[in-house]
């Protein structure tokens, strides 16, 4: 089951933690996995660790440079059957210091949240989905392939502190759910997995203090999550093996949560 050998995936944010993972799991399953990021020696350390990948320079919130890595992939592989959409993520400038405004002056509140920042957040994680999917879906488009996009468990609830993060990732959610049904005419199938809580660079500062300990935020995290614990990267492999596999072939258009429980339990 989950026979991904002869694939081609192109994986955005392949360095970020969780991705970097997903793409090692990729290549261990035969699937030639072609890195695609903006930092150079990250993406250099991460392909001499990943089975049958290469890397190409792109930006997701380029357009130009992402025709430019679509051409080269096409040149060197022939073919796209697989996109994992995993540019995303936070920003200390998009977050509240508190979870319920409080009146106090010397917070950041969300009177004060700078708009560049928010707008980032979003342009990050919605435009970096939109733009790689305009261009890599190319390939897909009447011969069938696979979009598998990176959604949060803020797109179901909003998460306190991070109003853009969870307004962005809600888009994500609804733009999976949009290019399944405009995909299907096409064989592509388009999904979303929704990580619970995983610690990651652009989390940590949220989740622990300096000293490696859980925040508040962080033990009320664990308090609401069943299965009591974080999630660890490779948690989240399964799930995509499944979306990017033949067995998932009628399965289109879903957000899968990978959140230990934390979606469903109420608190109570």
């Amino acid at each position: 089951m989950f026979d991904l050998k002869g694939k081609v995936a192109v994986v955005t944010g392949a360095t970020g933690v969780l991705c970097s993972e997903i793409s090692k799991a990729l290549g261990q399953a035969g699937v030639t996995v072609v890195l695609a990021c903006r930092t150079k020696e990250k993406a250099e350390k991460l392909s001499r660790e990943t089975e049958g990948s290469y890397w190409v320079c792109c930006d997701v919130l380029n357009k130009e440079s992402l025709e430019k890595a679509y051409n080269e992939i096409i040149e060197k592989s022939g073919k796209i059957d697989i996109l994992i959409n995993g540019a995303g993520g936070n920003t200390p400038g998009a977050t509240t210091d508190e979870e319920f405004w409080t009146g106090k002056e010397d917070v950041k509140s969300f009177f004060n949240l700078g708009e560049s920042d928010f707008k980032g957040v979003f342009d990050l994680n919605i435009i970096g989905t939109l733009l790689p999917t305009q261009v890599f879906t190319k390939a897909m488009v009447g011969k069938g392939g696979v979009v598998i996009n990176i959604s949060s468990m803020s797109a179901f609830s909003p998460l306190t502190k991070v109003p853009a993060y969870s307004a962005a990732k809600a888009a994500v959610s609804n733009f999976t759910e949009w290019l399944a049904v405009h995909f299907a005419p096409a064989k592509v199938r388009v999904n979303a997995i929704a990580p619970g809580f995983f610690i990651t660079e652009q989390n940590r500062f949220l989740l622990t203090k300096e000293d490696g300990s859980l925040s508040e935020r962080g033990h009320k995290i664990i308090n609401k999550t069943p299965m009591k614990r974080f999630g660890v990267p490779g948690d989240l492999v399964g799930a995509v093996m499944f979306l990017a596999s033949e067995e998932a072939s009628f399965v289109t258009g879903v957000v899968l949560p990978v959140d230990g429980g934390f979606n469903a339990y109420s608190g109570v």
